[in-house]
């Protein structure tokens, strides 16, 4: 009963610190905050505080979309110890973006899926396309690789980062586009950033990488430790 009582207590402790943790989840671009929901899930059951933000991707520049998002988290977090990001493809542009412009001092841990941190080879290729523009809006079009561009301005991190990719892809047109293995979005390649903590590669697709099970797994053991699994334990 005694050992019971003190396990208990534990729990709770550890529950409790872990509420005042808030992981923010921002999505990719054309996404919503629906794709993020199972990592919510996963989260919110991990004991962490959540909020899965909708923010409209097509319709405005990066450094619009991530004021705007800045501005929801400042007003939704004001007793968050610690505010830790999950992100999918351009959301992580989003934080880097934030903590370059006016960045969070609460800041705890980032993890990225897919992100285009080096650009991506696709939007330099089809990007002015108008077709394309119409889908993508305005930040799409701010994703390419050129060293004078948008991402390559955004520089080093300065956060404890860690990037998980994928190199499975279901879109042979865009990965025809891009050098190396990739995802059918992002390479491999291009999801690394000077500064970040840790990186992995798991064979699984750009739309579906939040989804899987072992993506989730590595991404709570990140945010509680600050690195993935090892790939032997």
């Amino acid at each position: 009963m005694k050992t019971l009582l003190i396990l208990t207590f534990i729990l709770f402790s550890v529950n409790t610190a872990l509420a005042t943790e808030t992981v923010v989840l921002l999505h990719g671009l054309a996404r919503s905050s629906s794709s993020m929901k199972k990592l919510q899930t996963a989260l919110d059951d991990a004991g962490y505080h959540t909020l899965n933000i909708d923010y409209p991707s097509r319709k405005h520049r990066v450094e619009i979309l991530a004021a705007t998002v800045k501005k929801q988290i400042e007003a939704r977090t004001k007793h968050a110890t610690k505010i830790h990001f999950v992100t999918h493809s351009m959301g992580g542009i989003l934080v880097r973006q934030i903590q370059k412009k006016a960045p969070l001092k609460n800041i705890g841990r980032v993890v990225m899926l897919s992100p285009p941190n080096q650009g991506s080879e696709v939007i330099d290729r089809i990007g002015s396309n108008v077709a394309v523009q119409k889908v993508n809006g305005p930040a799409g079009n701010q994703l390419g690789t050129q060293p004078d561009g948008f991402i390559a301005k955004l520089g080093p991190v300065d956060f404890e980062l860690g990037v998980i990719t994928g190199d499975r892809s279901i879109n042979w047109i865009n990965s025809w586009m891009i050098p190396g293995k990739d995802d059918g979005k992002v390479s491999t390649e291009s999801a690394k950033v000077k500064g970040m903590s840790d990186y992995k590669v798991i064979h699984v697709t750009h739309p579906m990488i939040m989804k899987k099970k072992a993506v989730i797994k590595d991404t709570l053991h990140f945010l509680k430790n600050g690195k993935f699994i090892l790939e032997d334990s």
